[in-house]
């Protein structure tokens, strides 16, 4: 999978997202829903009701990219709250995509104890 460059601001929509929304029906809701402007160059993720489906929006510079993604078996990790927004650092959204839980993730090896 893919993730975007270090430094992106990547928000996701709390609560769940009507995954019939196409390119203008999502641009309109982060700017009604979220308050923020969808030609930023930001990332917004979406989720559907099941979670198991995501759609992701960002403006390239040159048109806006609609990019989706299905889990086969499970769920995709979302914040509890119905409404507003969190924020992830690029490195949590790649997590996210990976379908691994971005909130706490488990380090594989801990750092020896010098001396």
């Amino acid at each position: 999978m893919f993730g975007p460059p270090p430094g992106t601001r990547v928000y996701l929509a709390c609560g769940a997202t009507d995954m019939r929304k196409g390119f203008d029906g999502l641009a309109a809701q982060v700017q009604t829903v979220l308050s923020q402007d969808p030609y930023s160059g930001a990332v917004f993720c979406f989720r559907g009701r099941r979670g198991d489906l995501l759609k992701i929006l960002v403006w390239d510079g040159q048109g806006l990219v609609l990019v989706a993604k299905r889990l086969e078996k499970g769920r995709f990790v979302w914040p509890q709250a119905t409404g507003g927004v969190v924020s992830l650092t690029p490195a949590m959204l790649s997590m996210l995509l990976e379908g691994i839980d971005w909130r706490m993730p488990a380090w594989t090896a801990r750092p020896e104890v010098v001396g």
